[in-house]
């Protein structure tokens, strides 16, 4: 069975200002390096005059890729909290850039550590931690006489309704996790007493909210 894995669900920003500096969060989902590569160069190139323009970016499921950059910054004080945050929150296939505008108060090692690591963590809730799932979507068919019950009923399993369709009969597809999808379609047949048709119309990752049921 595949394995779930935690990423972000778009691309966002946010900013603080610390003792004068600005400090601008950017996050990104990125599939490959070169994805990861791109945004940051997209971030450099609208942020030619800023002070800094830090990074860290984890590609790969299992965290195969993972760089970091402090731009100028002194030695560990900007990409390494940067990256700190992203294997923290368990984070992959996504790309953090920190743009500093020096506002003229050195902030010294410590707070530099904590202003990128700050500029890292509300990048991040701005672009949402999501969860990607080995998922399956099918497309189901009951009659009407049934479907205020399986309405009922699927308000309480986990799953997701996509859509539905009423025609001479509803129509609907829902989508499951892989590791759920035995006993939804389980519970779905029981209380329609075998009255639930379904056939599996695609699988593979989907975006789940973080703590979804």
């Amino acid at each position: 069975m595949s394995v779930p894995y935690k990423t972000l669900r778009q691309s966002a920003s946010d900013e603080i200002i610390i003792s004068k500096s600005r400090f601008i969060g950017y996050a990104a989902p990125c599939e490959t390096e070169a994805e990861a590569l791109a945004f940051l160069q997209s971030i450099r190139l609208k942020h030619k005059d800023a002070t800094h323009n830090c990074y860290a970016y984890v590609i790969g499921q299992n965290a195969g890729i993972m760089r970091y950059s402090d731009d100028g910054e002194p030695g560990g004080t900007a990409g390494l909290p940067m990256m700190e945050v992203l294997k923290a929150q368990g984070v992959v296939n996504c790309c953090v850039v920190v743009t500093r505008y020096f506002g003229g108060v050195l902030l010294g090692a410590g707070g530099l550590v904590r202003a990128y690591t700050q500029g890292t963590v509300i990048a991040l809730k701005a672009a949402q931690v999501a969860v990607m799932e080995p998922s399956q979507q099918y497309l189901c068919e009951v009659a009407y006489p049934l479907w205020d019950k399986v309405q009922h009923t699927m308000r309480a399993l986990p799953l997701q309704l996509l859509g539905s369709e009423f025609t001479t009969a509803v129509a609907f597809t829902i989508l499951v996790r892989e590791r759920d999808a035995e006993s939804v379609l389980a519970e779905m047949t029981r209380i329609t007493d075998g009255h639930f048709e379904f056939l599996l119309e695609d699988k593979g990752y989907r975006l789940w909210e973080a703590g979804n049921k």
